[in-house]
């Protein structure tokens, strides 16, 4: 996984892309009863405001907090992909809720009643997209872009290239 701030950068960018136009096409379908092929093109309205703000909570925010709640009750000796997974719930648990309530002030009328409404819907699809879909594809399409040798450095100017 990404070992320099600028791949945690470039993963951070794509892991929130998938993770909030999923999310962002799951709300619509939703709202509108059906899920059609008009809310793929719907979705990117809302993603231009929703992604950047994504992006800055998981590199400022969540992304600090969440190794540490993960590593409450993992250990350093554990299994990597199990730490790996650990801190993804934990971004999840964290993201959810907060992106959650910016939705709910930005897209719908604002209540207690409809952030937890949303919150609890979204909530068991978010861990279904990261766990079944986001995780495993935008960690798959970071190890083929960012390769490493055997001494561990990235072989990114092949791919490339």
């Amino acid at each position: 996984m990404p070992k320099t701030k600028l791949e945690n950068v470039i993963f951070t960018v794509v892991m929130a892309f998938v993770m909030v136009y999923g999310m962002i096409c799951y709300n619509i379908s939703i709202n509108i009863g059906k899920c059609t092929n008009q809310v793929f093109l719907m979705a990117f309205g809302e993603l231009r405001i929703m992604w950047p703000i994504a992006i800055l909570l998981e590199l400022f925010v969540v992304g600090r907090i969440a190794p540490y709640l993960a590593f409450s009750f993992m250990r350093p000796t554990d299994r990597p992909q199990f730490i790996t997974y650990a801190i993804s719930f934990c971004i999840c648990a964290l993201m959810c809720p907060i992106m959650s309530l910016i939705a709910t002030f930005l897209f719908k009328q604002p209540s207690l009643g409809t952030y937890a409404q949303t919150w609890a819907m979204n909530l068991p699809a978010a861990f279904m997209m990261q766990f079944l879909i986001a995780g495993p594809l935008v960690r798959f399409l970071f190890r083929v872009a960012f390769r490493r040798n055997e001494a561990g450095k990235t072989e990114t100017a092949e791919v490339l290239a």
